[in-house]
């Protein structure tokens, strides 16, 4: 699909979610986190966290205490599981069909990041595939302390950008991000679209 179909006139800014959009990090991801609720003595099924990826990691800890119906130590949990997701980087790869926009606006358009995920994975995962250069700004959890659906990360990613809300155009692969995008007055672009097909655990 030409850039031209996804960017209408009066468009001034890009912003891309990180997981599941610009990169395939939900694999990886469900490993990580399986690693780390294995401190509870409880598994993880992978499949429970596909349903799930993207969304914040407090929103996740929430859930499997609630399901599973035990307090976790959650600083342990989530160190554990940002050392597991950190060791396996080299398993990430980007999604051809969005970076490829990405690349072809860089110096056209002002990009940014605006990812529910931590800083340090956040930046982790653009440098080892070679994205971090591609944009202007980087925004992440660690900068709002709210999780999508709450605007606040795209309004963040749009102040920063120097661009209105509504000469943005979002990029995003959740029900949960593409409702943020609305709320805070940009046009959404679910990914599933560019390409071909639903997202594992968004069907």
């Amino acid at each position: 699909m030409p850039d031209d179909d996804l960017l209408p006139p009066g468009t001034r800014g890009l912003i891309f979610d990180c997981d599941g959009t610009l990169v395939d990090t939900p694999p990886v991801y469900a490993a990580a986190w399986a690693a780390g609720f294995r401190l509870s003595g409880r598994e993880m099924a992978r499949d429970w966290y596909m349903r799930r990826a993207g969304l914040s990691e407090s929103t996740l800890l929430d859930a499997f205490e609630a399901e599973h119906g035990v307090a976790l130590d959650r600083a342990a949990v989530v160190a554990r599981m940002r050392a597991a997701f950190l060791a396996g980087l080299g398993r990430l790869a980007e999604i051809a069909t969005v970076t490829a926009i990405v690349r072809g606006q860089r110096g056209r358009l002002p990009m940014a990041v605006a990812s529910g995920g931590s800083r340090e994975i956040v930046a982790a995962t653009l440098r080892a595939t070679g994205l971090a250069p591609l944009f202007d700004a980087v925004v992440t959890f660690d900068d709002v302390g709210r999780a999508k659906p709450d605007p606040a990360l795209f309004q963040e990613a749009a102040r920063r950008l120097g661009v209105p809300p509504a000469g943005c155009v979002v990029f995003e692969d959740s029900a949960e991000g593409l409702e943020a995008a609305r709320r805070a007055g940009m046009r959404p672009v679910d990914v599933a679209i560019l390409r071909g097909s639903t997202p594992p655990g968004r069907g």
